[in-house]
């Protein structure tokens, strides 16, 4: 079986292997051997690497006893794991009125698109609301469909937007596409805009080739409605600059084509503002927002686009049957306003500058480091075998995820050679200090 190396495909390394062979916990080994028994296996899912009983904080606990940071949690995690306000906000919402039929709405929901119109800048005040991020990109595109009356869209290689085959197509991961055969036409994936490796060069300044590149297939293509991309990419933490932005944003208003800007994972605080794009001076023409909005406990998304795009009444672009989800919506209600009440945006932001001088300072002493890039609570550290030949070290990589996970940090390999980091954004500052400290421990043992 080939291993694609992409988003950390870990089930059926020799690395892997090694640390199943360490699992000697009777129960959990019994419990993982069900689990392969009676689930599906999948790429980065099933077998799994451990049996979890309870998470707190940024901490997560397995039934034979390890306690690890986690780095990754699926970007849910935002707030941290068991969060008591978001709790508690559910609970009184589950005695009340735990599920809103199609057709009705309901308090929480019409207040979560008030809140969320609130905080988005200009005339982005119209929401739907769906179970997952990947559903809100699939609104998204029909969404963009219905405006532009253009079916085709331009969207990055090795982006991720969700794993239906309506947002594979729009993704450029091949491991989602393995044996799918044809999907969506009309996609037109281009090279992402890199400051490390990139095909149009790596400096900030070229940059702009990418964003010259994408009018370029927009010109030579004909019929394009939208421009889908990740503001940041979270899996390998890629930062577009800022005249990257500016200019993808004049393209798109020279030629119709909707921005559309998925932040599933990356909005809420994650970067130190409550959306990414308020780095970069730009609007998008629909945002998707996912993942951390449900507070880590209900699975909730949302899609928001401008008032002149309420063009669609006599198409069904969502109708999913917890799409007012009274649960979710207080869950969302209770994670933003969390946010706000603790200023968890200049706590991460006073983080960010920390954590970069940290890892700043293990790129200095560790020569299989090639970059170290981040914001916020998002990182990257990219592992070359070579820092002039930028080779991936994806050995090395895994072999440095497992010793961490063994000593107390669990976290993603992204591209094969990508550490990423993404911690709850309530961390202690010593908790993130430990985490440096097993990476360090780590980096001295296996460079």
């Amino acid at each position: 079986m080939t291993q694609l190396f992409t988003e950390g495909d870990i089930n059926n390394s020799e690395e892997r292997r090694v640390w199943n062979k360490k699992v000697t916990h009777p129960e959990t080994r019994q419990i993982l051997e069900d689990d392969a028994r009676y689930f599906l296996h999948q790429s980065m899912s099933t077998p799994c690497l451990d049996v979890l009983t309870s998470c707190t904080g940024s901490e997560i606990h397995t039934l034979s006893g390890r306690i690890m940071l986690d780095f990754h949690g699926n970007n849910v995690h935002q707030l941290g794991y068991g969060n008591e306000y978001i709790i508690s906000e559910v609970i009184e919402q589950m005695k009340r009125l735990p599920f809103s039929p199609r057709r009705y709405t309901n308090q929480p929901a019409v207040e979560l698109a008030r809140k969320l119109a609130d905080l988005l800048p200009g005339d982005l005040n119209r929401s739907l609301f769906a179970p997952g991020g990947t559903s809100v990109i699939g609104m998204a595109l029909k969404l963009a469909r219905a405006v532009t009356k253009k079916h085709k869209i331009v969207s990055l290689w090795d982006s991720f937007h969700g794993a239906s085959l309506d947002a594979i197509s729009a993704g450029g991961e091949s491991i989602f596409k393995k044996y799918m055969g044809p999907t969506m036409p009309g996609v037109i994936c281009i090279p992402p805009p890199t400051t490390y490796w990139g095909i149009f060069g790596d400096t900030e300044s070229d940059q702009l080739n990418y964003a010259d590149y994408l009018e370029y297939v927009i010109e030579k293509e004909g019929d394009i409605g939208a421009f889908l991309v990740e503001t940041i990419r979270n899996t390998d933490v890629q930062i577009p600059s800022l005249a990257y932005w500016k200019r993808v944003r004049e393209i798109c208003d020279k030629h119709k084509v909707l921005l559309i800007l998925d932040e599933i994972p990356i909005a809420l605080g994650r970067t130190g503002k409550m959306f990414a794009f308020e780095h970069f001076d730009i609007e998008p023409d629909i945002l998707c927002l996912g993942k951390g909005l449900g507070g880590g406990i209900i699975p909730f998304a949302a899609m928001v686009t401008r008032d002149k795009y309420n063009i669609a009444g006599d198409v069904s672009l969502g109708h999913y049957t917890h799409e007012k989800s009274p649960l979710g919506s207080v869950a969302a209600l209770a994670t933003i306003n969390f946010i706000e009440n603790e200023n968890l945006l200049q706590k991460v932001a006073d983080d960010s500058l920390w954590i970069q001088d940290q890892l700043n300072l293990l790129k200095e002493r560790f020569e299989l480091i090639g970059d170290i890039r981040g914001i916020g609570l998002l990182w990257g550290i990219e592992l070359v075998k070579d820092p002039e030949t930028k080779k991936k070290a994806k050995k090395k990589a895994e072999q440095i995820m497992y010793e961490c996970m063994h000593q107390g940090l669990s976290f993603k390999v992204s591209q094969g050679n990508v550490l990423q980091l993404s911690p709850a954004l309530t961390i202690s500052r010593e908790d993130l200090q430990k985490a440096i400290s097993i990476l360090s421990a780590a980096f001295e043992k296996y460079s």
